[in-house]
């Protein structure tokens, strides 16, 4: 037994995160580059316009993996084989939470039942059960008990796209998650075209340039990501912000959550609720007023035709 990765370890992290050498805005709103590698990696700080190259990517992601996470997995999980030191690494690049999540003890239990059942657990983000953490939570748990990968590991991060006809997924992503993507994109009104399972690369192409991507009619987590901020501005601003906005999520399975809430339901909001209509509609405006503010690359996608300074402005940060 030991605790070291093996040449796996990292393409599988890859393929589930994306590889995107020019900076793009997670869902979240935070400036995210390489290996899904934000400023909170404390090995890049990644800016409006920022580059790299696929071997910086790649030293980029192992420094944050040696640094940040592979000393919290040896620490949690002790002594193991390579096979699941690897798998465990990718729970805790997506989650953060090794050394609280349930299904390391029955690891150490060899409660094998256990292990897939308590890592399944883990497969929401912003209120949503997503396909893609569902499916990665399967493929970690066949990884760490089985050394079961998955046939996908080699995820192109760029080049030239595969077919003239239909957009070229650069990260893992299943029928199903396809079928999702189709749908947000009919949408936000670019018409994925008649084909099952596939996306036309026109359609990607005239996405990525109204919304100021790089136009490569590749789908990988740039795209992705602003097709999510689209949806996600979309639904917050209709229902003024009570929740998380509903709907398909189609950014894959970078955002993963405790399982159990960490606040006492009912709670959040309910004293401003008796302070009268005046606090209300103050309320409601600081809530639009940030909503702009956070979804300022979706403002500029809508004013890029008759402002485009204001537009370019808007994405500078």
């Amino acid at each position: 037994m030991q605790t070291t990765s093996t040449d796996k370890g990292m393409p599988f992290i890859e393929a589930h995160e994306g590889v995107v050498l020019t900076a793009y805005r997670c869902p979240a709103g935070k400036w995210t580059i390489g290996a899904g590698l934000t400023a909170a990696s404390g090995v890049v700080t990644p800016r409006a316009g920022m580059t790299i190259t696929s071997a910086e990517a790649s030293r980029l992601l192992k420094l944050a993996l040696a640094r940040n996470y592979e000393p919290a997995v040896r620490q949690a999980m002790g002594p193991v084989a390579s096979h699941a030191f690897d798998g465990a690494v990718s729970f805790h690049f997506n989650t953060g939470a090794i050394a609280r999540a349930s299904w390391v003890g029955s690891y150490k239990a060899r409660d094998w039942t256990g292990v897939r059942s308590r890592l399944a657990l883990w497969n929401k983000g912003g209120g949503r059960v997503l396909p893609g953490l569902e499916r990665r939570r399967r493929e970690e748990a066949d990884v760490i008990l089985l050394d079961k990968w998955p046939r996908d590991l080699k995820i192109a991060s760029g080049g030239a796209p595969t077919d003239r006809q239909f957009a070229t997924f650069v990260i893992s992503v299943s029928a199903s998650e396809i079928a999702e993507i189709r749908d947000a994109m009919r949408e936000i009104g670019f018409h994925p075209g008649t084909a099952a399972g596939k996306v036309d690369r026109q359609a990607v192409l005239d996405f990525q340039r109204h919304y100021g991507l790089t136009v490569d009619g590749l789908i990988g987590k740039q795209t992705l990501s602003a097709l999510q901020r689209e949806l996600d501005a979309r639904r917050k601003s209709k229902q003024g912000g009570a929740g998380a906005a509903g709907g398909a999520a189609v950014a894959g399975g970078n955002e993963a959550v405790a399982p159990e809430p960490t606040v006492e339901p009912g709670i959040i909001g309910e004293p401003w609720i008796t302070a009268g209509g005046i606090v209300l509609t103050v309320i409601a405006v600081l809530f639009l007023a940030y909503l702009a503010w956070h979804y300022r690359d979706i403002i500029a996608a809508r004013v890029q035709g008759f402002a485009p300074r204001l537009a370019g402005w808007l994405r500078s940060f």
